[in-house]
């Protein structure tokens, strides 16, 4: 099924005045590894409330998930800085691979105390991670939500020379003197070519806003190796790959003018899943998480209506 949304109002408040009363910050050791997170707890427990665990996509952190947490104050979201990003450690002696971020997602929601009723939200390179750790883990969450889900190999097709040049980009940063390289990863023009063109909002406000949130996060980061393990586990794997082994209620929310996550490819991925819903947002394109919190948070709170138990 699908469902297209109405277009958003420019003129939303980019936060509320009860997003910082609902946030907890926290950290917990996880195989060595130091990782921060944030809860941001429901303004008031109704049986509408239920926990998501939110995982972010790829040079991001917890801050770009925040204007959809806002949208949502009945959840309660638990949302991580993955290791290597943000205020939280690199993955100590081992790779940074979709398979080690899946056990990472086990690890932190055994410690936690996470059990089966959790919902499971990915956005990006975090769709990859979300959908590769259901399908090797049935069972321990109820739904799935996959937010710009990245649903085709990103080396195949019309993005395959670009992403070829990423990878050379990255591995070219990892292997120049340190300095240069992580001039070179930090750089801030580098960083406003990408904001720029993956922001689609006419908004000006809006638009402001994205390019300081990328100049601010985008470069938190831990080391270049990892970044560079990242970077190829994201581009290596996608969701298509493991969809037909996710039985569980998934949601898909996409951009009508994705250019990372096409809308075609979203498609093609919904007629491989057992369970699934797609919705789109029309005017935006990647940056769901930014440019139209409050409809993807309508299209969430509705799923989620509708599996309740």
């Amino acid at each position: 099924m699908e469902h297209v949304a109405t277009e958003p109002s420019p003129t939303t408040p980019l936060f509320s005045a009860r997003l910082e009363a609902r946030t907890h910050a926290a950290e917990v050791v996880l195989d060595g590894t130091r990782v921060a997170y944030w809860s941001y707890e429901p303004v008031r427990v109704s049986p509408e409330t239920r926990t998501i665990l939110v995982i972010h996509g790829f040079r991001g952190d917890h801050h770009g998930l925040l204007r959809v947490a806002d949208q949502l104050p009945e959840m309660r979201l638990i949302m991580p800085d993955l290791p290597g990003f943000g205020s939280s450690a690199a993955f100590a002696g081992a790779e940074h691979s979709v398979e080690r971020y899946g056990r990472f997602i086990a690890d932190f929601m055994a410690a936690l105390g996470l059990g089966p009723d959790t919902v499971l939200l990915g956005h990006s390179f975090g769709s990859i991670i979300a959908s590769h750790y259901v399908a090797d883990h049935p069972g321990t969450v109820s739904e799935l939500i996959l937010v710009n889900p990245i649903a085709a190999p990103a080396l195949e097709g019309p993005k395959g020379l670009m992403t070829k040049l990423a990878i050379l980009y990255y591995e070219a940063a990892a292997r120049l003197p340190r300095r240069l390289g992580q001039g070179l990863l930090r750089s801030q023009l580098i960083v406003r070519v990408m904001s720029e063109t993956m922001a689609k909002t006419p908004d000006k406000q809006l638009r402001r806003f994205v390019h300081a949130q990328h100049s601010a996060y985008f470069s938190a980061f831990a080391d270049r190796e990892s970044l560079l393990e990242a970077f190829k586990a994201s581009v290596g794997s996608n969701v298509a790959e493991v969809a037909r082994r996710l039985a569980l209620p998934v949601l898909l929310i996409a951009g009508e003018k994705d250019e990372i996550a096409a809308l075609p490819d979203q498609h093609t991925l919904l007629a491989l899943l057992p369970d699934a819903h797609l919705d789109v947002i029309p005017g935006v394109g990647h940056l769901i998480h930014y440019e139209t919190p409050e409809p993807a948070a309508g299209f969430i709170r509705r799923f989620l209506k509708d599996h309740a138990a």
